[in-house]
């Protein structure tokens, strides 16, 4: 990662192109310990955080090692992670500078982490922005279900119960994004930002982004996605008078986690509720600290990351996972839990 001061802005380059600029720890503890020094250095004016290479901002995290702990016993190593990065997730949520990021290529899961709480978030048109965590048996987190809580209308639920890729127009409808810029632009506009500091000059660089597939697709989205739980969503698909979307969406359905689904839209209403990143982060915590004992998690690595089979063995069929098994996963961590305790670097 390449951490550095250019005129008047902080820089942060993911520099790890070859993995897709995807996150280890030591890369979250890096961007906290950064933020923690800069939002108090009068010299820097704003934020810059870019990826390096073609085809990725930030395609999530670096999960290998993740599940190479857990087939091994060793489930503090996912625990570690996750605390570290939620805590770098809230970090750059109230940085109290203008943090501008450039969002090219795949950014998903955990690089929605790092690039959408930034309060000017430019896109591409190579973006695809996604939270497929539903896709591994996980649920949406790295503060993601706040994001999908301040969605228009049920988009939120759909984007987590699918996985759906948005293009950038979508992405500035669905909140994740601010500017649609072209990507030739960038270079120039980022000297601009350095040197003046000025956020004001990221306007004349920005194109029209009206045409969201989403936006018209948000009336059937709220009529099938508004029910108070997963298998009141699949009654609604199940009985619906719009057969082609319906049918296109459980498509998308069928390929994901029922468990994590389920408790996805859990987590989604409730940051809607507190809407706070502190909340939505710490209800996240509750499941994602339990995922590699206690559900499909390390099966859905293996299934579409290690051996690629794309034949998950999932514990629940779609439409029979239990209210109490959500429940549990979701109860209080006590002393465990996200906010307690700061995290400790290894």
């Amino acid at each position: 990662m390449n951490i550095r001061r250019e005129g008047l802005a902080g820089r942060i380059t993911l520099n790890r192109p070859t993995a897709l600029n995807a996150l280890t720890p030591s890369m979250c503890d890096a961007i906290t310990a950064t933020l923690a020094a800069w939002a108090k250095d009068d010299t820097i004016a704003l934020l810059i955080i870019d990826g390096a290479g073609d085809k990725a901002f930030c395609a999530g995290g670096d999960i290998a090692q993740v599940y190479a702990e857990g087939i091994a016993g060793n489930a503090g190593f996912a625990q570690s992670f996750w605390r570290r990065e939620y805590h770098m997730n809230a970090a750059l949520f109230h940085f109290p500078k203008p943090v501008v990021t450039f969002l090219h290529g795949y950014t998903m899961g955990g690089g929605v982490g790092v690039g959408c709480h930034g309060s000017h978030r430019i896109v591409d048109h190579t973006t695809r922005i996604a939270l497929p965590e539903c896709a591994i048996g996980l649920v949406t987190d790295v503060g993601g279900t706040l994001l999908l809580a301040r969605a228009p209308g049920r988009v939120g639920e759909y984007l987590a119960a699918t996985a759906f890729r948005m293009g950038p127009q979508d992405a500035i409808y669905a909140g994740f994004a601010d500017y649609l810029v072209p990507r030739e632009t960038w270079p120039a506009l980022i000297a601009a930002l350095c040197t003046t500091g000025d956020v004001a000059r990221i306007d004349p660089h920005a194109l029209p982004a009206d045409d969201a597939p989403l936006k018209a697709l948000q009336p059937r989205i709220d009529m099938h996605f508004a029910g108070a739980t997963l298998r009141d969503i699949l009654n609604a698909l199940d009985h619906s008078d719009a057969p082609d979307f319906a049918a296109r969406t459980l498509g998308l359905m069928d390929k994901n986690d029922p468990l994590a689904m389920t408790a996805s839209i859990e987590l989604i209403h409730r940051a809607r509720g507190a809407d706070t990143i502190e909340a939505a982060l710490e209800q996240e915590f509750r499941f994602t600290c339990r995922a590699v004992e206690q559900t499909d998690f390390l099966e859905g690595i293996r299934a579409r990351i290690i051996d690629r089979d794309g034949v998950p063995h999932w514990r629940h069929a779609l439409r029979a996972v239990p209210a109490l098994t959500v429940s549990t996963l979701l109860r209080p961590l006590g002393k465990d839990g996200l906010w307690p305790h700061p995290h400790e670097p290894e």
